[in-house]
């Protein structure tokens, strides 16, 4: 098989797992019109349609099934054979897909993954950001590095780092409102809530020596984005439930002031991957890399 149809068939397969021309250009960085294209060549040289074609969708037919089939089978044994033969010279190399969340991808995963492609200069590196959980299966990640212990069974999941949510707020609010004596007092404060990839919103799950505790909690602001929220907090606004990580820097500063600390949430930061790249040299590599770069950050 050239390279021709090689990259035909992987543009074909983005295409079928996404069930969209314009989701398959977004994932492999090309136009939906080029995607179009290079299907278009495919069913010239097979002879056959593998999408019937609307205005708002496209779905595989009953031979684009088949050949979904057999691409996936083919361009695995690729990826196989490519991973053993890099491996062996321990210079992994290709395209590995990573994904991770808004602020512990822009935070902590991003410079990692730099010094990740300086290390080795054979990958090619594609990191993405979501606000939500990826089904990485689904939308074809070969890796995601996810902060929380919620992780489905049929996922591979290796920990990177120890990590724990706690309460949080600042010095300005605490003063004017109190600080809560119990968990019980969070009904009585401003809680300020976030709808981010695992969190249960408007739901604390706190655990403490005496087990786990559920808390419902509300406040006069919301958000999708952890980093909102807990700017919120360091204006004085409302309590925050956040990741140490990402606050020990403004503990550190006194910007916030920790509340509570007999609670924490559970939220270990993983690499998570199909079962299917169990034995990729490329994955491989990429988690080892990260628990490494991980264990010498300190919060």
């Amino acid at each position: 098989m050239n390279n021709l149809e090689n990259a035909d068939l992987r543009v074909f397969v983005a295409a079928a797992r996404r069930s969209s021309f314009a989701a398959a250009a977004e994932e492999l960085g090309m136009s939906p019109a080029y995607v179009s294209k290079r299907i278009g060549i495919l069913e010239d040289a097979l002879g056959v349609r593998l999408f019937q074609r609307t205005t708002r969708r496209v779905v595989i037919t009953e031979d684009g099934e088949r050949v979904y089939a057999h691409a996936q089978a083919i361009l695995e044994d690729l990826d196989n054979l490519f991973d053993e033969v890099s491996e062996r010279r321990r210079e992994p190399s290709g395209r590995v897909r990573i994904s991770s969340s808004f602020g512990f991808g822009r935070n902590i995963a991003a410079p990692a993954m730099a010094k990740l492609a300086e290390a080795y200069p054979g990958l090619q590196i594609r990191f993405e950001v979501f606000d939500r959980v990826v089904d990485i299966v689904a939308e074809g990640f070969d890796l995601d590095v996810r902060v929380g212990d919620e992780i489905a069974p049929h996922l591979i999941a290796r920990r990177l780092m120890s990590n724990h949510r706690i309460l949080c707020a600042s010095p300005d609010y605490l003063a004017r409102r109190g600080a809560p004596k119990s968990l019980q007092d969070l009904a009585n404060h401003n809680c300020l809530a976030i709808k981010e990839r695992d969190h249960p919103f408007g739901v604390w799950r706190l655990r403490s020596r005496n087990g786990d505790e559920t808390v419902k909690v509300s406040g006069s602001l919301s958000t999708n984005h952890g980093e909102i929220a807990l700017r919120w907090a360091r204006d004085g606004i409302g309590i925050v439930l956040r990741s140490l990580w990402d606050v020990q820097p403004h503990i550190d500063a006194g910007e916030l002031v920790q509340v509570l600390p007999d609670y924490t949430q559970e939220a270990n930061v993983w690499a998570v991957y199909p079962q299917r790249l169990a034995g990729s040299g490329k994955v491989r590599v990429c988690v080892e890399f990260l628990q490494a770069h991980l264990a010498g950050m300190s919060f």
